[in-house]
């Protein structure tokens, strides 16, 4: 039986990005080194609103702001009420924390500030970050017992960042007590890894695991991501 694992590349591609452009060699990387058969399907946000369903995993990359909002969040909600494995990374965790905001905390009106400037204060979910973190690197503690502790082994993390948006502080009390994880937090306590527990694979950083490296040898996220891709086209999730 083929077990050939389908994952959708949720993104508007980008050779100026430079996340996306090695995610072909990351996916390559996988099926060579560690035998993971793979099949990636770029799909441009505006093509996401339809859904993802179908696919064993969806990568929600960088490359905000998307050209479809609601692309993004309707494959990011696929994933999450479907029990697809799901990695979103950069925009992907911006856009994760703001699609569980709306459709699971019941905040209608929440917003992403670069994707609506005028989102009010109450309503702002993600919002410009006091310091830019683009082409930095930093120190992250993780949860014992979290999905990015037991894939990384470690109890702390350098990682490489690119972005200049992340989570709103008033808001994560409320996500919070609708289930959502945050698993690892830098060395001020802010928020950069976001899971779900109950679900198969749900994580998101807003740190870009895809800049690991010399970007020849996969971040242990991304293996894990594809790992669990391969087990739900098992069907052994």
């Amino acid at each position: 039986m083929n077990h050939t694992a389908r994952i959708a590349l949720v993104g508007d591609r980008d050779p100026a990005v430079r996340s996306h452009t090695r995610v072909p060699v990351l996916l390559e990387s996988l099926r060579n080194r560690d035998g993971l058969d793979l099949d990636a399907y770029w799909i441009p946000t505006q093509e996401a609103v339809e859904g993802i369903e179908g696919f064993d995993a969806v990568w929600m990359l960088p490359g905000s702001p998307y050209r479809s909002e609601s692309g993004a969040l309707a494959a990011i909600r696929t994933a999450r009420e479907e029990d697809i494995p799901f990695l979103g990374t950069c925009g992907g965790f911006q856009h994760a924390l703001l699609e569980y905001a709306r459709n699971v905390c019941g905040l209608t009106g929440a917003g992403h500030t670069e994707n609506a400037p005028q989102t009010a204060a109450e309503d702002a979910v993600v919002v410009p970050l006091a310091c830019s973190l683009v082409g930095h690197e930093g120190a992250i503690r993780l949860t014992d017992g979290s999905w990015a502790a037991r894939l990384l082994g470690a109890e702390r993390t350098v990682e490489r960042y690119y972005c200049t948006y992340g989570p709103n502080p008033r808001h994560l009390d409320l996500l919070r007590s609708h289930g959502l994880h945050f698993t690892g937090v830098d060395d001020a306590g802010e928020v950069r890894i976001a899971e779900l527990p109950a679900h198969p694979f749900f994580l998101a950083t807003l740190f870009q695991p895809e800049l690991f490296g010399d970007g020849t040898r996969p971040h242990p996220l991304i293996t894990g991501l594809a790992e669990a891709a391969v087990r739900h086209a098992k069907g052994s999730l």
